[in-house]
């Protein structure tokens, strides 16, 4: 199974563009400034990580909530963020 797909882009689909507009920036700076464009591109990276990590930290925040106030959070809800998870674990362990 493509967990990739089955539970969707890591990303906001504008978060996204904006961080591979910027890539795209840095990668073309290469040619004239390598030494600049690689510490412009562990930046990026460390900024993509930092928000991956509030994305997730923010879901969990939301499910805990609901596990707080006593709620019962909806199997499939906790499914998605589950299969959020395998994902982003298989695409880390992939690189």
């Amino acid at each position: 199974v493509d967990t990739a797909s089955t539970a969707g882009p890591l990303l906001a689909s504008d978060d996204a563009e904006g961080f591979q507009a910027r890539w795209t920036d840095v990668q073309t700076g290469f040619v004239d400034a390598p030494r600049e464009a690689v510490e412009r591109a562990d930046g990026l990276v460390a900024e993509l990580m930092q928000h991956l990590a509030a994305t997730f930290a923010d879901e969990r925040g939301r499910l805990e909530s609901q596990w707080d106030r006593g709620d019962d959070v909806p199997t499939d809800d906790l499914r998605t963020a589950f299969q959020r998870y395998r994902s982003f674990f298989e695409r880390l362990l992939a690189t």
